[in-house]
């Protein structure tokens, strides 16, 4: 599960290795992590000077993202697509990608790996565009959340939940789909180990993420630190280790 800043401090790449390599099965974006990813990728670059944009009424206003990101989604509701598929598609779209290999949309697009994008009306810059569409980002949002949840069994008895970054959306919208998924499933998953990683520690991951879901069975850690040195760090860990599990089972 991630937040803007996961991706705006540039570490899509190393996540996207984990994909490629069968480690993650899922990826999870709030809204900012979304429009993050497709100007990375469709522009090279992104954000802006929130104080200064925001004293004359320009912050968040170029046409360019809120037009193609909010057209991706009518046409996502028009073609009964979730938010992540949607983009994807509307990305895979465009002739002249500045960096494709850079977004982790296009990379799920590629691996067939579920991506999920979870919206907060009025919490993104691409609802104040005038294409901004209510119901098309309620009902594609809306079907990634079932999307996300459906995934959630799969965690029984070892799986990992991350959460980088997202210090209120993702922590929320994980404990619902968690309680669907347990609600159709005969209280599973459990015994599964969760994470939340950032900056620093707030409440909602610590208690959706790290504590409840994991109260009386699996674990929960908190690792705190810039996202730039600890994503990769823990990416190069896992990586280590499956390495040398499987260098000592060759050796048998």
């Amino acid at each position: 599960m991630l937040g803007g800043h996961i991706v705006k401090t540039g570490v899509a790449p190393v996540l996207i290795d984990l994909m490629n390599r069968g480690i993650i099965t899922h990826v999870a974006m709030n809204g900012s992590g979304a429009i993050h990813d497709y100007e990375i990728a469709r522009f090279g670059a992104t954000s802006e000077d929130v104080a200064r944009g925001l004293v004359d009424g320009t912050f968040g206003m170029a046409d360019e993202t809120g037009r193609g990101m909010n057209e991706a989604f009518t046409n996502g509701m028009r073609n009964r697509w979730g938010m992540g598929e949607a983009l994807a598609k509307s990305l895979r779209d465009e002739k002249d990608l500045a960096h494709p290999e850079m977004s982790l949309l296009l990379a799920a697009d590629k691996l067939g790996i579920p991506c999920t994008v979870h919206a907060a009306i009025g919490a993104e810059i691409i609802h104040q565009h005038p294409a901004a569409d209510g119901a098309a980002i309620g009902d594609t949002s809306h079907r990634d959340f079932r999307r996300l949840a459906a995934s959630l069994p799969a965690l029984q008895d070892g799986g990992v939940v991350l959460n980088l970054g997202s210090a209120v959306i993702m922590p929320e919208v994980f404990l619902k789909a968690l309680t669907i998924a347990r609600n159709l499933n005969d209280k599973r998953p459990v015994n599964f180990t969760t994470c939340n990683l950032d900056m620093q520690q707030h409440y909602r991951p610590r208690m959706n993420v790290v504590m409840r879901p994991t109260a009386g069975h699996g674990k929960g850690y908190e690792i705190t630190g810039h996202h730039e040195i600890m994503v990769p760090l823990l990416t190069w860990a896992v990586i280590d280790r499956l390495e040398r599990s499987r260098g000592s089972a060759s050796r048998l």
